[in-house]
C-alpha cells in the first residue's frame, strides 16, 4: 500500500521509515513532487495533523497521513505543548527549544513530561486519528546528540538515557511516534 506522509520533516521522515513494516510504501512530499509548507496555525495536535493530511488528500486523492507530536511539561501546565517546534524564536531551532525549556523549569523538581503524538490517516476520503503517548522526565542538562527535538532532555519511563543517547532500535522501544504508527498499521491490517 502506498503511503504519502504528509510532512517535510527529515527526521520525522527517518523515524517513520524505521517504524513502517515491509508491505506499506512510504512516500514523501518530494517523491510525491509537491513543494508546499502546510502551516500548523490550530490549538491542537488533532486540528494540525489533519489540517496537513486533508491539503495532501485534497491536492492528490491520494491515501495519506501526518502527524503533529507535542512535549507536555506538567510544572508548565502542559507547554510547550502544540508550539512545540515553534517555542523559542524561529532561527533558534531545536537547542533554542531546549534552552528555554530548561530556563523556564528551572530547579523545579517537578520534572514529568509526555511526547503526544496525534496521526491523521485519510484513507479513500474517510479520516482516522491514532494517538501514542511516552511519560518521562526532563533533565536538568542535555545529554546526547541523536534524535532531533527535544530528544536529549527526555527520559522515557522504564529508561535510563534520554532520547538524543539512544539508537533509533533503543528509542523505538519507547517511541510515542511508534505507538501511534502501530495502531494507524493495525487498523490498515484490518481493513486489508
Amino acid at each position: 500500500m502506498d503511503l504519502i506522509f504528509a510532512t517535510n520533516n527529515i527526521n520525522k521522515i527517518n523515524e517513520i521509515r524505521q517504524i513502517i513494516p515491509a508491505g506499506f510504501n512510504l512516500i514523501t512530499l518530494h517523491e510525491a513532487g509537491i513543494k508546499i509548507d502546510i502551516p500548523e496555525p490550530h490549538d491542537s495536535l488533532r486540528e494540525n495533523a489533519s489540517e496537513k493530511s486533508q491539503t495532501i488528500y485534497k491536492l492528490t486523492g491520494k491515501s495519506c497521513f501526518s502527524e503533529d507530536t507535542g512535549l507536555e511539561v506538567d510544572a508548565l501546565d502542559g507547554a510547550p505543548g502544540v508550539r512545540s517546534a515553534r517555542f523559542a524564536k524561529a532561527d533558534e531551532g531545536y537547542s533554542g527549544n531546549n534552552d528555554k525549556l530548561l530556563k523556564l523549569l528551572g530547579h523545579n523538581p517537578n520534572r514529568h513530561a509526555r511526547f503526544r503524538t496525534v496521526i491523521s490517516l485519510i484513507l479513500e476520503g474517510e479520516e482516522y486519528f491514532f494517538e501514542g503517548k511516552c511519560e518521562g522526565t526532563i533533565l536538568m542538562r542535555p545529554k546526547g546528540s541523536n534524535g532531533f527535538g527535544y530528544d536529549p532532555v527526555f527520559v522515557p519511563d522504564g529508561g535510563e538515557k534520554s532520547f538524543g543517547e539512544m539508537s533509533m532500535e533503543e528509542k523505538k522501544t519507547f517511541s510515542h511516534r511508534r505507538k501511534a504508527m502501530d495502531l494507524l498499521i493495525a487498523f490498515l491490517h484490518k481493513r486489508s
